[in-house]
């Protein structure tokens, strides 16, 4: 069975599942199972479709973030990219069993992926007019024969030109798509995956538009349907990639977490200051990023790295440079902190409902240098903001600009074959579960780094190769392996 993985970046359940009006992916939904997805922790687009890739938590890759500290030094930060993870993902297992594989946008896709096959970069490629981002080399100048300059992101998608933001997101994912169905028709292939980043881009900029409860909502406004419009974008690009397949195709379409309206911004670091957790030699007189910020290491025990979610880290003696945690004391200060974070309220005085994980409580291994917490405010109805000099910790602007939503603990999944024997709504499916199900429906074997589970697991999959020998295969076997003397 050949495989295609359609990546709908940030998509959500409650508007894939619920309009009538996506034809096409309401015929796969009919035709086989969907669901609610739940995400990994954090729910955020690096690590999660490497996640959902290799079936392992970000924990056990080693990667918390597009950014993550390299070493316990204090400006030790790195970007993450294709580079950063070695473990064995669905399409390198397709590639050992001799099969090829089309990869087109899957972040982290630069440099572009050497694999047995054909990759195209993601919206991490600085420049596809200079850069090289595909593999091979020359197919870049393929694609801009095609489609002109290859567009992998919408530079400055948070902005407050809105007419302008809709049309460059609709002309980027029409290119995109132009650029799979060439791929799909051009390219011999087993497995083919492609991740559509516009409708985050989409979500992010217009979900106070489009959401009646989002605290900035105007009702009748001119943005009001542009979300559900763009959805019905997606589904007719569906349509005209299912056109393409034969009845001997996995189609699945995924996404690696989903959007929740954006109550606010939490200023984490602004909060660790007046906790006395964080000490400045000098606080600042405008609102200045935390890597600008004139620290006192010698009297800090915490701080933060912003963005969706809260990365926090410990000021650990012995492991940072100028720590001043004594590591006997590490645990019980851990629980302290992790408390107060739970604690936290919103600016009327209710708790938010802040959830606060530990790493080796929340993955499978911890690997590389992990934060000492990870906090999502509110469950994540608000963003951690890590920026100081705001005159209060909840505010209503955005420090990387205008921003509607944050991510959703939960994406969404609809997947067919004529071999699927699910059927109807799935619940309790996880993004690791995805990489297993799909090799299994494939034919392929599972490798034993895999954490997830198939979802088919145990069910009669008719097209799927046997488990092993059957009793009379197993004989022949064995009468063969005595006879050369492997057994006694």
């Amino acid at each position: 069975m050949k495989i295609l993985v359609i990546g709908l970046d940030c998509a959500t359940p409650e508007l894939l599942f619920s309009d009538e009006r996506l034809t096409n992916l309401r015929r796969l939904m009919e035709a086989g199972c969907y669901g609610r997805l739940e995400s990994v922790i954090p729910p955020i687009t690096v690590p999660a479709w490497m996640c959902m890739a290799t079936s392992q938590d970000p924990g056990s890759l080693g990667v918390y973030g597009f950014r993550n500290r390299v070493d316990h030094s204090y400006d030790g930060l790195g970007i993450v990219n294709s580079r950063s993870f070695s473990e064995l993902a669905i399409w390198d297992q397709v590639a050992r069993e001799g099969k090829r594989s089309v990869v087109v946008g899957v972040p982290p896709a630069y440099p572009p992926r050497k694999l047995n096959g054909v990759s195209v970069g993601c919206f991490l490629t600085p420049d596809t007019s200079k850069d090289i981002y595909t593999h091979p080399a020359d197919l870049g100048n393929a694609i801009n024969t095609l489609v002109g300059p290859y567009p992998v992101d919408v530079k400055g998608f948070r902005t407050d030109n809105k007419d302008w933001l809709g049309k460059t997101v609709l002309d980027m994912s029409r290119k995109q798509f132009e650029v799979v169905r060439h791929l799909m028709k051009n390219t011999d292939w087993d497995y083919f995956q492609f991740v559509e980043i516009g409708l985050d881009r989409m979500q992010h900029g217009f979900w106070k538009h489009h959401d009646p409860e989002h605290v900035h909502h105007e009702p009748g406004n001119p943005y009001q349907n542009i979300i559900r419009d763009y959805y019905r974008h997606l589904d007719e690009e569906i349509g005209r990639v299912l056109e393409l397949l034969t009845d001997d195709t996995v189609v699945l379409v995924v996404s690696d977490h989903g959007a929740r309206k954006l109550d606010g911004g939490f200023c984490v670091n602004e909060w660790l200051i007046r906790e006395g957790l964080l000490v400045l030699n000098q606080y600042p007189e405008k609102v200045t990023p935390f890597s600008k910020l004139d620290v006192n290491w010698d009297k800090t025990r915490v701080w933060s790295e912003g963005g969706y979610y809260a990365r926090v880290f410990f000021n650990v003696k012995g492991r940072e440079p100028k720590g001043i945690i004594e590591p006997t004391e590490y645990e019980r200060f851990r629980d302290e902190i992790k408390a107060r974070f739970e604690a936290t309220t919103d600016p009327g005085g209710n708790r938010l409902g802040t959830l606060v994980f530990k790493p080796e409580e929340a993955f499978r291994n911890v690997r590389n240098v992990a934060p000492d917490l990870i906090v999502h405010f509110g469950a994540l109805a608000w963003r951690s903001v890590g920026g100081v000099g705001y005159p209060t910790i909840h505010v209503q602007e955005n420090d990387t600009g205008p921003d509607d939503c944050n991510h959703a603990q939960f994406g969404s999944f609809v997947l067919a074959s004529s071999n699927n024997p699910l059927q109807g709504e799935i619940q309790g499916a996880h993004l690791l579960d995805i990489a297993p199900t799909l090799l299994e429906l494939g034919g392929y074997d599972l490798p034993a780094s895999m954490q997830g589970r198939s979802l088919v697991s145990g069910l009669e999959v008719s097209a799927a190769p046997p488990a092993g020998y059957s009793a009379a295969e197993e004989e022949v076997v064995r009468d063969r392996l005595s006879g050369l003397g492997y057994i006694g």
